[in-house]
Parts: C-alpha cells; sequence; structure tokens
C-alpha cells in the first residue's frame, strides 16, 4: 500500500500562490469600490422618473405655454421647501379648459372631495441633509441648475444627482452657476453665454455670497 502524500494539494497548484496572493489583497479594494459606486446617488437616483398619478407634461405647461415655476412652486423664494401646488391652483385654469378630460379625472375628484393627490417626490433629499430653495433662488441660482430644462420634460426625471460632492463642486465655484434673480424661472437663459467672468462676479458680489464649505451648513 502506497505511503500517504502529505500534500493535500498537487505540487502544480503552488504555481497558482501568487495570483491567489494578489486577488486576495485586491478584491477588498475592488468590492469596496463596487459597492460604494453602487450605491452613490449618481448610480442609484439620476434620472429618476417616476410614474405620476396624474400625467402632467412640464413640456406643455413650462415649455409651450410658459408657466412660471413660481406659479404652482410658490414657496422657493420665502421658505426651504418648495412646495407642491395643491389641486386649487390646477383647477383655476382646469375649470374651463379640458374640463372633461379623462387625464384629469383625479384632479376633478381630489377637488370634490378635498383629497389631496398623492403626488410622488422626485428630488427628495435625505433626512440628514438641509437645503433652503429661497437662499438658492434669491442670490441667483436658477432652477435649471439643479433641475435642469424641466421646460422640456414631458415626464420630469432626476436630472441632478444631489449627492454632496455635487453640491460642493457649486460651493467652491458659485461664479458660473449665478444669474441675475430676474433670470431665475428661465429656463433656456445661459449665464455663460449672456454674461462674462466679470459679470457673474459681481453678482457674487452683489448678492453677498459666500458658500460654507462646513458640515453643518448643510447636516444640522
Amino acid at each position: 500500500m502506497p505511503a500517504k502524500s502529505r500534500f493535500l494539494f498537487p505540487r502544480w497548484s503552488n504555481a497558482l500562490l501568487p495570483f491567489l496572493i494578489v486577488a486576495g489583497a485586491t478584491m477588498p479594494i475592488y468590492a469596496a469600490f463596487i459597492v460604494a459606486y453602487g450605491l452613490s446617488p449618481k448610480t442609484l437616483d439620476l434620472g429618476y422618473q417616476p410614474v405620476q398619478p396624474v400625467p402632467y407634461s412640464h413640456a406643455l405647461h413650462v415649455g409651450k405655454l410658459g408657466l412660471d415655476c413660481r406659479y404652482c412652486h410658490n414657496t422657493v423664494e420665502r421658505a426651504s421647501f418648495a412646495a407642491v401646488p395643491p389641486t386649487q391652483t390646477c383647477m383655476n385654469c382646469h375649470t374651463q379648459i379640458q374640463r372633461d378630460s379623462p387625464k384629469l379625472e383625479k384632479v376633478r375628484s381630489s377637488y370634490e372631495s378635498g383629497k389631496s393627490i398623492e403626488w410622488v417626490k422626485v428630488h427628495k433629499l435625505p433626512d440628514y441633509a438641509y437645503f433652503d430653495h429661497s437662499a438658492h433662488v434669491n442670490r441667483g441660482v436658477g432652477c435649471v441648475e439643479c433641475h435642469g430644462r424641466v421646460d422640456q420634460m414631458e415626464v420630469v426625471y432626476r436630472f441632478s444627482p444631489l449627492a454632496m460632492g455635487w453640491c460642493l463642486e457649486c460651493h467652491r465655484d458659485p461664479d458660473s452657476h449665478l444669474r441675475p434673480v430676474s433670470q431665475i424661472t428661465n429656463l433656456a437663459w445661459d449665464q455663460k453665454v449672456e454674461m462674462t467672468p466679470e459679470e457673474r462676479a459681481a453678482l457674487k458680489s452683489l448678492y453677498h455670497i459666500s458658500p460654507s464649505e462646513n458640515c453643518s451648513t448643510c447636516h444640522r
């Protein structure tokens, strides 16, 4: 009976040892990168486009009809939160326009019952992050900077990642994102075309803009 070998693996398996060492050293780094990328806002939230209970077209209302953002989101200039319009705002027009459209059935039902339409929030920040709309729009940061060309969206989607790094990029270079307050809701107005760098720098001084990078600014 041949003697039992004291080696558990054949000798040729020794050639695999360097590859196993390299794989063992790099796999944790690779796994951390994959998890970080997979869970980042740019991966999970960018392009988020939920189905709304009522098929509201921003391309029609804002782009074609020229409805101002503040007509529906009427708190952006005085509050941190951009209010979702009540049903009454919709019915200001739709008591006369498209009164019997089947697309507006839930709007009419909401108006008659007093029960709010359950809109699905597209741009939702986590509870640990604080953002003040009024502090931005009253100092020359236009709606388009965060929300993109909403006037061209049939269905609104998440245009920006709204991640911490993305916010800090703007805080570190506010000049390129500034416009006159009168152009805040003009989504087609491009400050980089309409204004010189010197004019944008002048706005920064005029509006007393000095963005903080301190953690407590957004995490309160």
